[in-house]
């Protein structure tokens, strides 16, 4: 990993068995974020697209948080200076990093070992999958800033994850949600009791994607993506002619070898990352 947006400065980030790891590295701060670790955040979302030994990504913070949001000293005071244009430019980048998120064909999962407040909470509602702690609080807290809900991608993604008036309820009050919340109205997949329990999910989670079709599950991530904003009917015609293509490429008949076989199949580039678990 000798690519410049792979050597964070703000972050830390591991690649072991086909998993990259991202570790928000504040601890004393709750991970908040700075003007630097949101641009590296971003390169690094991006970049790993290119990193083929990297099938599935990991993210979490150290300490007891997972992400409190834009550091109040480095980024909120300055925010009073700009101009209008100096704003944009600033929102515009953080954005950034949610669509990177987005358009990286990896599964991303996020282990949020504690709060996620603000841009920490966005970050995680970007992720494919999130595993919280009995601890666990989400704050989607503009409102209580004098902000819009709108911040990041926020209003984009929370109504898929959550419904509307979900969604509605948490991005007009502002109010934490707690983890049992979280888990009735589907912001989260699973809780667990502590943080390490969070982590070691998620890396078990990224573990199997990380075995599995990268190809697929690449086309998996477009797709749910893409056909949100579809009608039914072009729906159908897209997952027909992505499903034609899956069938050509070498992991359907690997897939289909091992099946007659009664073994575990070893999908394209994954015998690189480990050796497959039954």
């Amino acid at each position: 990993m000798s690519h410049t947006a792979l050597s964070p400065k703000t972050f830390d980030l591991s690649l072991q068995a086909g998993v990259a790891t991202i570790t928000l590295n504040r601890p004393e701060k709750l991970n908040s974020l700075t003007f630097e670790s949101y641009k590296e955040l971003a390169s690094t979302f991006a970049a790993l697209n290119n990193v083929d030994e990297a099938r599935a990504v990991v993210i979490t913070g150290s300490g007891r948080g997972f992400c409190s949001g834009g550091d109040q000293h480095d980024i909120i005071a300055e925010l009073f200076a700009r101009d209008m244009q100096g704003l944009v430019e600033f929102t515009r980048i953080t954005g950034r990093l949610i669509q990177n998120i987005r358009t990286l064909r990896r599964p991303v999962i996020a282990a949020v070992n504690g709060i996620a407040v603000g841009a920490g909470a966005v970050i995680a509602a970007a992720c494919d999958m999130r595993i919280a702690t009995t601890k666990t609080r989400f704050g989607f807290i503009f409102p209580k800033v004098g902000l819009c809900g709108a911040d990041m991608g926020a209003t984009y993604l929370l109504p898929k994850i959550v419904g509307l008036g979900n969604a509605s309820e948490i991005l007009f009050l502002g109010d934490l949600v707690l983890s049992e919340h979280a888990l009735r109205i589907g912001l989260v997949n699973r809780v667990v009791d502590t943080p390490e329990e969070c982590v070691a999910l998620a890396q078990d989670w990224a573990a199997k994607l990380a075995q599995g079709p990268a190809f697929a599950n690449a086309m998996t991530k477009q797709m749910l993506e893409s056909e949100a904003q579809m009608p039914l009917a072009d729906a159908i015609e897209a997952e027909a002619q992505v499903q034609a293509i899956c069938m050509q490429h070498p992991d359907f008949r690997t897939a289909h070898e091992a099946f007659k076989k009664k073994e575990q199949p070893v999908f394209a580039g994954a015998a690189e990352v480990g050796a497959v678990k039954p």
